[in-house]
């Protein structure tokens, strides 16, 4: 599975986990740059993709709906594209476990 990068997050994320997490896209990539969060969750879904965020919202689809799509929700309010980088890298074992398995959310945070 891939990992789709939320508006909130930076573009530029996606070429620095591209080795790690082969496929992921960032939803502007996708002509999703304005896209509703109902609308990137749908196009998971159908898409078999893993949101990566950091807007609570998602939290709270996954809570209302569960998987599909898996959420990855990063907690580090003010990191540095760098340091989100750094993040998923640190914990790509984990995110792909994750991903793996049939859980609907995994919270990271620094």
């Amino acid at each position: 599975m891939r990992l789709l990068f939320d508006q909130n997050l930076s573009h530029r994320l996606v070429p620095r986990i591209v080795d790690v997490f082969a496929g992921s896209a960032h939803v502007r990539d996708l002509g999703m740059a304005d896209a509703t969060d109902r609308t990137i969750w749908d196009y998971a879904r159908f898409n078999h993709w893993a949101i990566i965020s950091k807007d609570g919202d998602f939290h709270q689809l996954s809570l209302l709906y569960g998987a599909p799509p898996q959420v990855v929700w990063l907690r580090a309010a003010n990191a540095s594209t760098a340091e989100l980088a750094q993040l998923i890298r640190d914990r790509s074992a984990d995110i792909q476990t994750f991903m793996a398995g049939e859980g609907a959310l995994l919270v990271l945070g620094p």
